[in-house]
């Protein structure tokens, strides 16, 4: 006869899978490596971005300070601003009156010579130095008694604007302010 007494029929001799976890340590290793790659990868990034911003040098050009004091009353100074001629001219009487008197005068690029320069400074034109129409820098002259561009021959007024010629806008005016009645702080 075969002794069955010793068997015990309460333990499973094979095992069935343990019973499931809540995935609460899964859950939180899969946390932890998707925030170290992602902090890896900006680090890994940072210096490509870092290389896009501006020099030092570009910077230091962002703007400039310029002394009034030296430009005559009819003259101008050309003065160089991230890398483009800024003509500062100190119009006359006469200039300041030809340039109101054609503001309603037919134009490619329609602009009051108010809109030209800074409120109680009609006296100060500063403008960028170069042709809308090819990118010349255009000289003193013409028949507006304005600037002239010696490339394909557009004629500025003394107020800067397009007044014959291939160039489709006027002489664009930069960000400017003064700093006192002798100072200009250009950008």
């Amino acid at each position: 006869m075969v002794e069955t007494a010793n068997a015990h029929t309460s333990i499973d001799p094979n095992p069935g899978p343990t019973p499931p976890d809540d995935g609460s340590r899964r859950d939180f290793i899969h946390i932890a490596a998707l925030s170290v790659a992602g902090v890896g990868g900006v680090a890994l990034a940072w210096p490509f971005i870092d290389q896009m911003n501006p020099s030092g040098d570009t910077l230091a050009l962002a703007s400039i300070e310029y002394d009034l004091s030296k430009v005559l009353v009819g003259s101008q100074a050309v003065i160089k601003w991230r890398g483009k001629p800024v003509f500062v001219r100190h119009r006359t009487p006469k200039e300041i009156a030809a340039a109101v008197a054609d503001d309603h005068a037919a134009m490619r690029d329609p602009a009051t010579d108010a809109s030209r320069h800074k409120p109680g400074k009609p006296e100060w034109l500063i403008l960028i130095g170069v042709c809308t129409h090819l990118g010349c820098v255009p000289n003193l002259g013409g028949t507006y008694g304005g600037y002239l561009c010696p490339c394909h021959g557009s004629v500025y007024d003394t107020a800067g604007r397009i007044r014959a010629g291939p160039a489709p806008l006027n002489l664009y005016l930069p960000d400017y302010e003064f700093l006192s009645p002798t100072k200009v702080k250009i950008g």
